[in-house]
């Protein structure tokens, strides 16, 4: 109820009000800059239509024979692995950003995926796969019997 501070012509000075309304201030303006990011890879992007569902991941710089796609029910697993370049004979990292290493992502579906009709295509560093939704989850449309 009573908090330190210095009354002041009848009025209450709180000095740390000042500096929380100040942090709060710094807080919002840069909760703008921050946007989330995701530290899973690869980064992803999913479509989902009535028939299929569309994922892309950007996966630069990997040997596509190294990417593993694979579908149990509804969850899609893709994997791999990204080897380092080999440095010459003296040569040394000025900077090394990109991870290299074994990666795994799993996305998880609205519904249960074909596994045999699925197709994965990869372009300019992108993995763009196609996942058909199962028959027996596709909408079926019931015809009305006139009696």
């Amino acid at each position: 109820m009573f908090e330190t501070g210095l009354w002041r012509f009848g009025g209450f000075v709180d000095p740390s009000r000042d500096v929380r309304r100040l942090r709060q201030e710094m807080d919002r303006i840069f909760s703008d800059f921050a946007q989330p990011v995701s530290r899973e890879f690869p980064a992803v992007n999913a479509w989902i239509g009535e028939a299929d569902a569309v994922v892309t991941a950007e996966l630069p710089g990997i040997d596509p024979s190294a990417v593993e796609v694979s579908v149990v029910g509804d969850t899609l697993t893709i994997s791999g692995s990204r080897e380092a370049t080999p440095l010459m004979e003296g040569e040394s990292y000025h900077r090394q950003e990109r991870g290299v290493g074994g990666f795994s992502r799993s996305l998880q579906l609205p519904f249960h995926v074909d596994a045999d009709k699925v197709e994965a295509k990869y372009e300019k560093g992108i993995i763009g796969i196609t996942l058909p939704r199962s028959e027996a989850e596709k909408p079926r449309k019931i015809l009305v019997k006139n009696q």
